[in-house]
């Protein structure tokens, strides 16, 4: 069966440094373009950290410092990867909590503008759990019942991980063939930002989930301590989160001046 899409969606996946969406860096990325006629496009990159891969992580996803020692940055292929995926909602296992994250990260350093304001999130790891509870390799086998070779490689996993997706539409009768019932599905507790610094009261405002000023509107903190908007800024928070925060400022800013 085919997706029924409304726009294209790019499955993707990475393999990377580590797990720390602020300073872990992407050593590969595989990208699998799904057009509404089912077309098909894919394309993978090596990538150059510039830093070392720890020994524990290239035991995992077999990608070592000599592999990319040669290969360009991701400064370098932020823009032909955006161009690929600038037109797409997006799809992964487990992409709503790291992968989406991580290249929201890589693409800021790169200076390219990145948000997801304009798109949808497919996480087929949480339709998998909401419905069988496994990893992606039990997945694979059984909604496929194929054995995943080569897995932790990102070309594997991101071809899987779309096979997965097909299947479980087909399997699940309660599971609406459109890009925006699945991503509603595969959501999780809605932030406004990647990482869930910043999340969302019942009335739809900004608040912060963490620390001393947890459960409190992002504006009213921001306009009554000055100095918590430059803290945060200097602070180790993920670069998407600080746009957020910059961005609630801006919008308080030009309300006051409307």
């Amino acid at each position: 069966m085919n997706l029924n899409l409304s726009k294209p969606i790019c499955f993707f996946d990475l393999e990377t440094t580590g797990v720390n969406i602020t300073s872990d860096r992407i050593v590969e990325i595989a990208i699998l373009k799904v057009y509404p006629d089912g077309k098909e496009e894919s394309k993978r990159w090596l990538v150059n950290p510039e830093r070392s891969i720890p020994k524990e992580v290239t035991a995992i996803h077999g990608i070592s410092d000599a592999d990319v020692a040669n290969q360009p940055t991701f400064k370098e292929l932020a823009k032909e990867i955006h161009n690929m995926i600038k037109d797409s909602d997006l799809g992964g296992f487990n992409s709503n909590r790291f992968d989406i994250p991580l290249l929201a990260e890589e693409m800021l350093r790169a200076d390219v503008d990145f948000d997801m304001k304009n798109r949808l999130s497919i996480d087929v790891q949480t339709i998998f759990h909401k419905m069988e509870q496994r990893t992606l390799s039990a997945a694979y086998k059984f909604y496929c019942d194929k054995t995943l070779e080569d897995a932790h490689t990102a070309e594997a996993d991101t071809n899987a991980t779309y096979e997965v997706l097909k299947a479980q539409v087909a399997k699940y009768e309660e599971l609406e063939n459109n890009s925006k019932f699945l991503a509603e599905f595969s959501s999780r507790k809605k932030f406004a930002d990647f990482a869930g610094f910043i999340t969302y009261n019942k009335k739809g405002e900004e608040c912060f989930s963490f620390g001393k000023h947890k459960g409190k509107r992002v504006e009213d903190i921001l306009e009554e301590e000055p100095g918590y908007f430059g803290w945060l800024l200097n602070a180790d928070f993920p670069l998407y989160t600080k746009k957020v925060l910059t961005a609630i400022k801006l919008r308080a800013l030009n309300n006051k001046l409307n």
